[in-house]
């Protein structure tokens, strides 16, 4: 709370001084992966939604700065073909999240593109399932980090009037997790008595978010 006070603050002498400001609500859907967890593709379905405000920096509103408000699902899923999975993984974390970019409208074309950053506070460690094949993480420790800070890319365009399509891209700077172990099963040795044991190859892994969100936009 702290954190999004100082935001506050720091966006208030920016709009006192602004040609206009816009708020907004927003709802839509993430698509998600945990980079790191060596499972591959954008499996993992959550909600995202919210309210914002963005503030228009020139007279011709060719640049402007948002901040919004926001709770999103992301996480992680495994393939469904039994075949084809690692190991069986289904994880979706719940974030409140506050994402600053500075926008440049293009007049032309409709569009408007925003780069940034975003700080999310997780509000509920997930209650993944894992289920284990030939590749084993360890269980022993689930717990992820609690905040995490994204790169932000954002283009979105009118449909009708304030209602928009955003389309948004989303990576990590910090981990969410540090140093997971996983182990890969290589086969099978003989020891110096005959006896047969399984062999593990391990290595450890930071865990980074990876998310695509596609919202509808209405701005006042």
């Amino acid at each position: 709370m702290r954190r999004l006070l100082l935001i506050l603050l720091l966006f208030a002498p920016v709009a006192s001084q602004a040609q206009r400001i816009h708020a907004f609500v927003s709802s839509g859907a993430t698509i998600s992966q945990i980079e790191g967890d060596e499972l591959k593709g954008f499996k993992q379905f959550g909600f995202t939604g919210g309210v914002g405000a963005l503030v228009a920096l020139d007279a011709n509103n060719r640049w402007g700065m948002s901040i919004e408000a926001l709770f999103s699902q992301r996480g992680a899923k495994s393939d469904s073909n039994t075949n084809y999975y690692l190991y069986y993984w289904d994880v979706r974390s719940n974030y409140v999240e506050i994402p600053v970019l500075l926008h440049w409208q293009d007049h032309h074309g409709g569009m408007l593109f925003g780069a940034g950053l975003s700080y999310g506070r997780m509000v509920r460690q997930p209650s993944g399932v894992i289920g284990f094949r030939d590749f084993i993480p360890d269980t022993t420790d689930k717990v992820f980090l609690s905040r995490d800070l994204m790169v932000v890319l954002d283009a979105r365009f009118t449909i009708w009037r304030g209602l928009q399509l955003d389309l948004r891209w989303q990576y990590s700077l910090l981990p969410i997790k540090r140093d997971w172990t996983f182990r890969k099963y290589n086969g099978y040795g003989v020891d110096e008595n005959g006896n047969r044991y399984d062999r593990y190859i391990t290595n450890k892994r930071d865990c980074y978010n990876h998310s695509i969100v596609l919202k509808l936009i209405w701005q006042f």
